[in-house]
């Protein structure tokens, strides 16, 4: 993948994380883009309660990976780096 390509996707990836990081921060967490591969897999890294809350494969889900999607949809992954059970 191109630099120019590359940087407007992590654009869009971090435009769908600003739609959800207001409902993480009003719990106290929040979301990191750690990395987006050649092969277009995204790695986020969630912190501060997102980390150990009981709803984070919901939230993870249904709200993160969601909004990627809906702004990549070429997307082929969404995975968090730092919660084992969300890896994959």
């Amino acid at each position: 993948m191109v630099l120019e390509e590359r940087t407007k996707i992590e654009g869009l990836i971090e435009h769908a994380l600003d739609s959800v990081r207001p409902y993480l921060e009003a719990d106290g967490g929040n979301v990191v883009l750690s990395e987006v591969t050649d092969d277009l897999i995204v790695r986020l890294e969630l912190v501060g309660s997102c980390q150990t809350c009981p709803m984070n494969a919901m939230t993870f889900r249904a709200g993160l990976e969601e909004s990627i999607r809906k702004a990549v949809p070429h997307v082929l992954r969404v995975e968090a780096i730092n919660v084992p059970s969300l890896a994959s």
